[in-house]
């Protein structure tokens, strides 16, 4: 859990009799009070689509709804587009065999208006259908929110009044419902959404209008009976669901002679050459996995409260698993299989670009927390395990990575290390495409990768885009959750993109201050007046036991630094003048690494521009005071002190030495967004290689890059420094 930075994870076993084990682990609140146990609830995801074939499959028993007719006899008012001719089944719809798209109009993954069921699914009349139907698996939330819409319009009864009372009730399951309820939800884990680029944040809870395909709220506890009552032909705690025949018709792979594949609402799979029926949930903030083995009445539930992490579920409900085998054949327990970091010195030795013959490019990169492995369509954590470098994290487990002495082999084919070499600009048609789009809690990010287009859709969905036409481009067709589906950009009269349809839900651009080149500045909270007031009538914290200050101008050592001292003109966040002169001041050894990142830079004909280095303790304080709560991650904490007020950090960037022009960055300067974070995904190949050149540059000469912000390097003695407030005229004199 540490290594995962889970914080509330829950299990429960369970066999065809009883409970056989459960526990939480962790806190399922942020201030840790209320320890995690069985019966704490998480949003379980798409684990819902069983229980939405399950009300189906009852309404089947009893002739109200025909799961095998043509879609339009069950609702009449549901025809999406269809130019393949054969109908759309029910059976289709439970199995992933219905062709329509993944997410609706409406009420789709990222819609948090929370619209009614009945305006979700109407909502696809407005679509087309990809595929032919049962001619192929294609996973979509959209097919069984309409299998939830036919449950209501056939029974008469809301869909989740029908859920509680003709399922989960039955079932025993007190304490699980498909929409928010004080009653059901009020053990809610806080939940956590997570991107590449290190942000955590707290997930949103509303309704999900497709809430048949992914809205259940439930707990391992109760999970538990549900898997029990399916190890009894269907017997629940408080009566039987289905007839055992049906329970045996969903438990069978649809439309496939394979053993593995979709049944009805049940993914069936395999485990010790044992059939299982299982499923995996994920949504805004938690991970859930299921799975049982029939044949051995035996099955386990594990959730978790970090988005995406339905690997680390999986791994341990298999797991769990392995551990019953073992003890069932009499065989030594299986041990757990711990990933180690990769050394510092091998993973710088890895760093670098890596081309396979087909012009496909890998990256690794070394990083505090891990070497990383960026390929067109997955980004991941290398490990050792013994010799062996595999990828854990989050999100994946077990891909390897394997060396020899000029290349790696990946993914099923051989790339050859090719150094890092400068890319090329990105395609003038794709930068007016270039940004972010949609919501600000799941923001579809468009970028360049070696030239080509890419998108990151649901914060961790990596694809590669092919380009149709200039503003016409398709996900790729074999390994991802949108497959087959489009983005089809809108322009401005400029070129620029305002919005982007992607997979027929609409995303319009997101305003990013910055984005235009202008400076970002905000609103401060108190007038300038009145921060200078503040900050005047205010003592920096006292530090005993540190060394003398020894503060020196930096451009009296190296004459190529160029300055665009910001808090010396308007020309800044807060559109005040901070500085009487342009100047920069480091503490000595801090300016003699400097000079070395300079003479590195040098060679590939760059040098470095400076917007601020020492900063006097009271503009810390005023920064702090103005800036809002929101955006305090950007501005140091006065009662702790500035590694600028220790004249131990400098922000910075890149020009050109032959041309003297500054070099483009995927962000500006003191742009309080998350394009300033080091790890950023967006922009093009271009300005992420400019940055990770800076980034190598101090690195490699005594600094650290600041967790938040791409120009700002601390330099690694500052601890040593005391906290000053002596103005520029004072210490010149």
């Amino acid at each position: 859990m540490d290594d995962k930075k889970i914080t509330s994870l829950s299990i429960s076993i369970v066999n065809e009799k009883n409970i056989l084990y459960e526990n939480g682990f962790g806190f399922a609140d942020k201030n840790k009070t209320i320890l995690t146990t069985p019966h704490i609830v998480y949003r379980v995801g798409s684990i819902s689509k069983i229980f939405t074939a399950i009300a189906a499959m009852q309404l089947s028993e009893n002739g109200i709804l025909n799961i095998d007719a043509p879609i339009q006899t069950q609702l009449p008012n549901f025809h999406p587009k269809n130019s393949f001719g054969a109908p759309i089944t029910l059976r289709q719809m439970m199995s992933h065999r219905s062709g329509l798209v993944r997410e609706s109009p409406i009420g789709n993954y990222f819609d948090p208006s929370e619209p009614s069921l009945e305006k979700t699914v109407l909502s696809l009349n407005n679509t087309e259908i990809i595929y032919a139907p049962q001619t192929k698996t294609k996973y979509s939330n959209a097919a069984v929110a309409t299998v939830g819409y036919a449950i209501q319009q056939k029974s008469g009864i809301a869909f989740d009044k029908y859920m509680k009372d003709s399922v989960l009730k039955i079932l025993g399951m007190k304490n699980s419902t498909f929409i928010k309820s004080d009653s059901e939800t009020k053990n809610l884990a806080n939940s956590i959404m997570w991107s590449f680029d290190q942000r955590e944040f707290d997930a949103p809870v509303f309704d999900w209008g497709m809430f048949s395909a992914a809205n259940l709220f439930s707990t391992t506890h109760d999970l538990a009976k549900f898997l029990k009552a399916c190890f009894n032909f269907g017997d629940g705690e408080n009566g039987s669901i289905l007839n055992k025949n049906t329970i045996d018709e969903m438990k069978r792979v649809q439309f496939s002679n394979n053993k593995t594949g979709f049944g009805l609402g049940f993914f069936i799979g395999e485990f010790q050459n044992k059939k299982t029926i299982e499923h995996g949930g994920v949504v805004y903030g938690f991970a859930t996995s299921l799975i049982g083995i029939p044949e051995e009445n035996i099955g386990v539930i594990v959730a978790s409260n970090v988005d995406v992490t339905n690997i680390v579920t999986k791994r341990i409900a298999d797991y769990a698993l392995n551990l019953f085998f073992a003890e069932k054949n009499n065989l030594p327990l299986p041990n757990t299989i711990t990933l180690l970091l990769v050394p510092k010195k091998l993973a710088k030795s890895l760093q670098g670009q890596y081309k396979n013959k087909k012009g496909e490019y890998i990256e690794m990169s070394s990083r505090p927390y891990g070497l990383q492995f960026i390929s067109p369509s997955l980004r991941g954590t290398l490990k050792l395990h013994g010799d062996t470098l595999k990828i854990d994290d989050r999100q994946f487990f077990g891909i390897k990575v394997a060396q020899f002495k000029n290349g790696i082999i990946a993914l099923g084919d051989t790339f050859q290390f090719i150094g890092n070499p400068k890319p090329k600009d990105a395609p003038n048609n794709f930068k007016g495409l270039i940004g972010e789009y949609g919501y600000s809690h799941l923001p579809l990010f468009i970028y360049e990768r070696f030239g080509k287009l890419s998108a990151i859709i649901e914060l961790t969905e990596t694809n590669p885009l092919d380009e149709i036409s200039k503003n016409e481009f398709a996900f790729p067709t074999n390994y991802n959750m949108y497959e087959s589906e489009k983005i089809i950009f809108k322009r401005d009269k400029n070129g620029k993109a305002i919005s982007a349809t992607t997979a027929t839900i609409n995303f319009p651009r997101r305003k990013i201050i910055g984005e235009l080149d202008e400076t970002f500045s905000i609103t401060p909270l108190k007038t300038i007046n009145e921060l200078e007031n503040i900050a005047k009538n205010s003592t920096p914290p006292i530090e005993e036991g540190k060394l003398e200050a020894d503060l020196v101008e930096i451009s009296s050592l190296e004459k190529s630094f160029k300055y665009d001292i910001r808090y010396a003109s308007p020309n800044n966040f807060m559109r005040n003048k901070f500085y009487s002169s342009a100047k920069a001041f480091l503490q000595k050894p801090a300016a003699d690494a400097l000079i070395k990142a300079t003479q590195f830079l040098k060679k590939y004909g760059y040098g470095i521009l400076v917007f601020d280095a020492y900063r006097p303790w009271y503009v810390t304080k005023m920064f702090w005071e103005g800036t809002p709560t929101a955006q305090k991650i950007f501005v140091a904490d006065p009662e702790k002190g500035s590694r600028h007020n220790r004249g131990c950090a400098i922000d910075i960037s890149l020009y050109d030495l032959k041309t003297g022009k500054q070099i483009e960055m995927v962000g500006q300067y003191d742009e309080m967004s998350e394009r300033s974070f080091p790890d950023y995904v967006g922009g093009t190949s271009l300005q992420r290689w400019h940055r990770e050149l800076l980034r190598t540059a101090m690195e490699e000469n005594g600094f650290d890059v600041y967790e938040f912000e791409w120009w700002h390097f601390d330099f690694r003695g500052w601890k040593n420094y005391p906290i000053l407030n002596k103005t520029f005229e004072e210490i010149s004199n």
